[in-house]
């Protein structure tokens, strides 16, 4: 019996450990620029992220709340920015260590990208939206807020 529990500590530490991983992603979340910050929530088995604080959150020409006015769906423009789901559908892959198959929305510009993230460290995020293939995209550092 003990050899047999000797022999299964690794793998149970293994699966805690890819568990762990899997959710370091969760939290609150400065995005590159520092006009807002992402709060990455799980749902199942699936990450979502949506805008929690936004450093211009009024509309300076009409002092209301900033709305989603570039989105290319007319009946989303009217959208308040702010709560705004931008992260959907990443699932973790625990083999390459990183977050994929997901999209992120850009409201600066009203455009949908695929995307992957990756931890650079337990408070850095690696955040890449592309075209196609990771190779024509764009890349930021997303920087844990404590």
């Amino acid at each position: 019996m003990r050899i047999m529990l000797l022999l299964l500590f690794p793998v149970l530490l293994s699966f805690s450990a890819k568990g762990q991983l899997q959710d370091d992603i969760l939290g609150e979340w400065v995005t590159g620029s520092g006009k807002g910050h992402i709060k990455i929530e799980r749902f199942g088995s699936h990450f979502y992220g949506k805008i929690v604080w936004l450093k211009e959150p009024l509309d300076p020409e009409t002092g209301k709340p900033n709305t989603d006015k570039n989105n290319p769906n007319d009946a989303k423009k009217s959208n308040p920015v702010y709560g705004l789901q931008v992260i959907k559908d990443f699932v973790y892959d625990a083999e390459n260590g990183e977050w994929h198959d997901g999209t992120i929305y850009d409201p600066e510009n009203g455009k949908t990208y695929s995307c992957r993230i990756r931890m650079k460290d337990k408070n850095t995020l690696d955040v890449r939206g592309y075209v196609g293939i990771s190779m024509l995209g764009r890349s930021e550092s997303w920087f844990r807020i404590k």
